[in-house]
């Protein structure tokens, strides 16, 4: 199976990193920093860390169930669990998806045949959709270290005892319903991409925020000197403008505080 696995996905999904360069003397303390924080998890795992956020749900990623056992794809577009793997040694090819954003707290799986991992209405596992949609959405569960994927059926994914098959049955995340999303990219990859979003963020909410005061200042009478700014924050603001409609949402604010001559 593994050759006409091979055969069969497009592009690639392990993702390998650079060649770790030299060690230089003067950085022998930073190095034995880095090794008191190894993570043993990960090392055991063949270099995959376990996921604690949705952020970082994106790219090569590996679903756990058990000890070094992994969701595996099949080429009839089901899903079985994989054999052991020994302690130190990653998935397999055929155990490997790559992962996307698909809304708020959501991701979308590909597996390496192309196809788009959803749930059938019975509760099965498939990967046959070439797109994704409502039932190809998946949503992570964290809490008290533990993680279960949640279905669009509101159901969370697990492995049936039975025939080993992939399943999203149980309205309830017990044992059998807990898993570990891996990821294979550079866990500081996803540390910096998630701050660099964090402060474009904070760029625009004070832009945006620093135009609504601009903007109301060119009106507001200031009898009582006092300028009155909606409280409703820069999030509507941002989505105005990315539909095209800030001076509106703006001219809309205005009229709700009802602070100027024009906006009675």
């Amino acid at each position: 199976m593994g050759d006409e696995y091979a055969a069969v996905k497009r592009g690639k999904l392990i993702l390998k990193g650079d060649k770790p360069k030299a060690k230089k003397r003067k950085h022998k303390k930073k190095d034995k920093d880095d090794e008191t924080n190894v993570d043993e998890d990960c090392v055991k795992h063949g270099g995959w860390w376990r996921v604690s956020r949705v952020e970082d749900i994106t790219g090569s990623i590996s679903i756990e169930f058990g000890q070094n056992t992994y969701v595996s794809a099949l080429d009839n577009g089901l899903f079985t669990i994989g054999a052991p793997h020994a302690e130190g040694e990653g998935p397999s090819p055929e155990e490997i998806f790559t992962a996307f954003p698909a809304g708020e707290n959501k991701f979308a799986l590909k597996s390496g045949y192309g196809k788009y991992l959803g749930v059938s209405k019975d509760g099965v596992v498939t990967g046959r959709s070439d797109a994704v949609g409502p039932m190809e959405q998946w949503e992570p569960v964290f809490q008290d270290g533990q993680t279960a994927i949640l279905s669009s059926m509101n159901k969370f994914m697990s492995v049936n005892p039975e025939d080993d098959s992939v399943v999203a049955t149980s309205t309830e995340a017990h044992a059998a319903e807990r898993c570990s999303v891996r990821s294979g990219r550079a866990r500081h990859e996803h540390r910096e991409k998630h701050e660099q979003h964090e402060h474009q963020e904070q760029d625009e909410h004070t832009d945006l925020s620093t135009l609504e005061v601009n903007y109301v200042k060119k009106f507001q009478k200031f009898q009582d000197k006092r300028l009155r700014v909606h409280d409703g924050g820069a999030g509507p603001l941002r989505r105005a403008r990315d539909r095209g409609r800030l001076h509106e949402a703006l001219l809309d604010r205005r009229a709700v505080m009802k602070a100027d001559r024009y906006c009675k």
